[in-house]
């Protein structure tokens, strides 16, 4: 019995001196914990796109913004192509006024003639089409340049479960996510596939394209179609040597997810729901970061770029997961 006491003494005593520090009292895991070393958004690899010309849909802002000016630093010829136009060409004016080549396309990915018109201004400007970004998409039917408003006309075209969904705001999200992410996409191949020099292509999905979200049934399914086009798109053009993969994020801090965070309070304010959204609300890294951060747009589009680089050579169809974490648990 007393040799039991002594050892189990001995085993507390262990615990306590591996569990707390002496000096703090605080616990020795927690002393540990670190964020993880973010990105600056000032990074860039001189010339790795030299000479080579990327078209990027949704370019006015946010992620696409952000991978435009990038690749423009690092040498690329930059077209952006945005139904936003204002904010589109003051993000092209900004890159050729730091030295950089960017051209803006006014146009709206659910028209093939737009799409078909921004890969030609590419060609006509630039000479040829090497890589593509393919990142315009909505969160709901609400024209994404116009301000937040919570009423009876908008809330028609806003995210709802199923059975309150309106069929604008499927046909709104349907027609720009999936339609017009195949029409961009097509268009795009055309180019490269006559071009016979092979490219990269990059679809931004989400992690609504990998898993379910709750209270938006056209987001998630229209993501879960983006992602199905890769996969297919990535078997039918590797005969050419072109490469398509996805990028599937979760938080990342855009004009896009700010308004869905003032639509979710809004909803949570008018009673909706039963907050099915707030069973998980955070990745693995926003959890752990002492600030409960998410990504930033510049982390986002330093991985897009990555994926149309010689770099990722040996990546095609793949469905990358850049969320943090959040797929993984």
């Amino acid at each position: 019995m007393k040799t039991k006491l002594i050892l189990s003494l001995a085993l507390l005593c262990a615990f306590r001196t591996a569990a707390f520090s002496q000096e703090t009292g605080a616990p020795v895991e927690a002393s540990k914990r670190h964020d993880v070393n973010r990105l600056s958004k000032d990074y860039y690899i001189p010339h790795r796109f030299d000479g080579r010309t990327i078209l990027i849909t949704g370019g006015a802002r946010g992620m696409g913004k952000w991978a435009a000016v990038r690749a423009a630093k690092e040498g690329a010829g930059v077209v952006i192509m945005d139904w936003l136009e204002d904010e589109g060409r003051h993000t092209a004016d900004s890159i050729n006024g730091f030295g950089g080549k960017a051209l803006f396309v006014y146009g709206n990915i659910q028209k093939d003639e737009d799409c078909r018109r921004a890969v030609a201004e590419a060609v006509r400007v630039y000479g040829q089409l090497d890589y593509a970004i393919l990142n315009a998409g909505v969160m709901d039917a609400v024209y994404s340049g116009a301000p937040f408003r919570y009423d009876s006309t908008t809330r028609r075209l806003m995210p709802a479960i199923i059975t309150d969904a309106t069929d604008e705001y499927w046909e709104g999200v349907m027609a720009t996510n999936a339609t017009g992410t195949f029409k961009s996409l097509r268009a795009v191949l055309d180019q490269m596939v006559e071009q016979r020099k092979g490219g990269a292509v990059v679809v931004v999905s989400s992690i609504a394209g990998m898993t379910g979200l709750a209270g938006n049934p056209a987001y998630v399914a229209s993501k879960h179609a983006v992602n199905g086009l890769v996969r297919s798109a990535a078997i039918d053009y590797a005969p050419y040597g072109i490469r398509i993969n996805s990028v599937n994020m979760a938080q990342t801090y855009t004009p896009m997810v700010e308004t869905a965070y003032r639509f979710v309070e809004a909803q949570k304010k008018a009673g909706i729901g039963f907050g099915m959204g707030d069973i998980k609300t955070m990745s693995l890294m926003a959890y752990c970061d002492s600030q409960h951060r998410g990504s930033y747009p510049w982390e986002q589009a330093s991985n897009m770029l990555y994926l149309i680089s010689d770099e990722a050579s040996a990546l095609t169809g793949s469905i990358i997961a850049t969320d943090g974490g959040w797929t993984d648990y």
